[in-house]
């Protein structure tokens, strides 16, 4: 579900105020599967970014669009200092 205040301007400027931070990554794989992982957002482009997972044997995909956050597919939060 699309939240009504949400807008791409917005999900780019919280993405770019996460730049080179510790970051979860929660991903809707469908049909109720969910996988959840840590990384640090290394990339910031025009039509999407990238995350380094901190897990080197990660195989899934490193690179989303901004769209699949405001789709709900893609989630991501901050992670405390540690």
């Amino acid at each position: 579900m699309i939240k009504v205040n949400t807008t791409i301007k917005s999900i780019k400027d919280m993405i770019t105020s996460l730049n080179q931070k510790p970051v979860t990554v929660k991903l809707n794989l469908g049909r109720n599967k969910f996988v959840t992982f840590t990384a640090t957002l290394s990339g910031i482009y025009p039509s999407l970014f990238t995350v380094n997972p901190d897990d080197k044997n990660f195989l899934g995909k490193t690179a989303y669009s901004y769209s699949e956050i405001l789709c709900g597919r893609v989630k991501i939060s901050e992670r405390a200092a540690e």
